[in-house]
């Protein structure tokens, strides 16, 4: 299915949230997730389902000042 990732258009066989943060090498101790603009916690992740056309963020944290 196709979704958008990051604002990129992506194919994947992920079904789940969880499955697309691995399928996609991020690690998933270290990401914040969101899903049509609305935070997913990391416990939420394998039970938070994809769907075509779905909008998800992954973002890591970053440092500096």
């Amino acid at each position: 299915m196709q979704i958008d990732l990051n604002g990129h258009t992506l194919t994947t066989g992920a079904t789940t949230l969880k499955d697309l943060i691995e399928e996609q090498g991020f690690d998933p101790s270290s990401v914040a997730t969101a899903l049509e603009g609305t935070f997913v916690p990391r416990p939420m992740r394998a039970a938070t389902p994809l769907t075509p056309g779905a909008r998800v963020e992954v973002l890591s944290p970053m440092q500096g000042g």
